[in-house]
């Protein structure tokens, strides 16, 4: 098969860990017979800086016209003194809203040779865990009416956060479908009881749970889901939530499993394409420095072969080097904790999972 990859690789350590990817897939494409075809298009400060804007026009075509697409990261000290309209990471709202991209799935999984980098008690981490998240992606407070007025006491700011029963009714499908192909069951995040959006949300939820008999679907306010993923993480299965919600609760999630430098992301639409990236940010202290991580980079290219192409077995080889790698003790140095082991670089880890390919 012939696939076209349109390659956004942004900002700090972003082109490091997107060519990481690349080679993984170009070894896959050599193993079972496919071709993988790479476009570079710019996104974020580095577009900024060439074109003027964070999501050049050509960006979004290209991206529209590819077969899919991978993303590094966006933003940096840099541009942090421009208007929030105008800064990297607005691009990354426009490029999903541009490509209809509802659903952003991102597992949490505490793969067991990390047990002793994760933070939790090791009577937590013995129990395990496997955490797919699934966060509505183009609604709530994130696309919501915003601005600045004068109020009682002085300037101020808001943020509107507001959902339509059509974009709850399809994030909630999305996860229970998920969930049918899992543990069946479904924790449904919301603040029901402040907020009239997630009374919404919570109505919904429960009447699409109405069409999938087998699954179990429960609620749990949102500040009770923080405190529970890191008292017993391995109550949760599949978790569906806002945007906001999601964003926050994702990255809490990827801390227990022992660094954010493992944690992959797919977000999806209606149809095939889709946009894969580490949940991780541009981490610009250490760009240019062969020093990040990759593995999220590298497991966000499988879910790509998973989710997008139905190359089940080709992304079960990539998860699968990635696990033997890190039981046989590589660790580049945000896993190495205490461990004592010695950090790989950048492109010495990728060829670890070259070889176990």
């Amino acid at each position: 098969m012939n696939y076209n990859i349109a390659l956004l690789k942004g900002d700090g350590i972003g082109p490091e860990i997107v060519a990481s990817a690349v080679k993984v897939l170009d070894k896959i494409g050599e193993k079972y017979g496919h071709t993988f075809n790479f476009t570079d298009y710019l996104i974020g400060g580095i577009a900024i800086d060439t074109k003027g804007e964070g999501l050049p026009k050509e960006t979004v075509e290209g991206c529209l016209a590819a077969d899919s697409v991978i993303l590094g990261a966006v933003g940096g000290p840099k541009w942090d003194t421009l208007p929030g309209d105008k800064r990297p990471e607005k691009a990354l709202l426009g490029i999903r809203s541009a490509l209809g991209l509802f659903t952003n799935l991102r597992p949490a999984k505490l793969y067991p040779a990390l047990k002793d980098a994760s933070p939790l008690r090791t009577d937590i981490v013995e129990k395990g865990f496997d955490i797919m998240m699934v966060r509505e992606l183009t609604g709530g407070i994130y696309f919501g009416e915003r601005g600045r007025r004068q109020g009682k006491y002085g300037e101020e700011a808001y943020d509107t956060e507001a959902y339509s029963v059509m974009e709850i009714e399809r994030i909630a499908r999305v996860a229970f479908e998920t969930a049918m192909k899992r543990s069946k069951r479904v924790i449904s995040v919301d603040k029901a009881n402040v907020l009239e959006s997630s009374r919404l949300w919570r109505e919904t939820v429960h009447r699409i749970a109405k069409d999938y008999p087998e699954v179990e679907c429960t609620d749990m306010l949102v500040d009770n889901t923080a405190m529970q993923i890191v008292r017993n993480p391995a109550q949760f299965d599949v978790v569906v939530t806002s945007n906001m919600f999601g964003d926050i609760l994702s990255d809490e999630a990827s801390q227990i499993t022992g660094s954010i430098g493992m944690l992959a992301s797919a977000s999806l639409g209606d149809n095939t394409r889709g946009l894969y990236e580490p949940i991780h940010g541009s981490a610009p202290d250490i760009a240019g420095q062969n020093k990040a991580n990759p593995i999220a980079t590298i497991l966000s290219a499988a879910m790509m072969l998973r989710y997008s192409f139905s190359l089940t077995e080709e992304a079960d080889c990539i998860e699968e080097a990635v696990n033997k790698v890190l039981e046989k003790g590589y660790r580049t140095a945000d896993l190495c904790g205490d461990s004592g082991a010695t950090p790989l670089s950048c492109t010495e880890i990728t060829e670890r999972i070259l070889e176990e390919i």
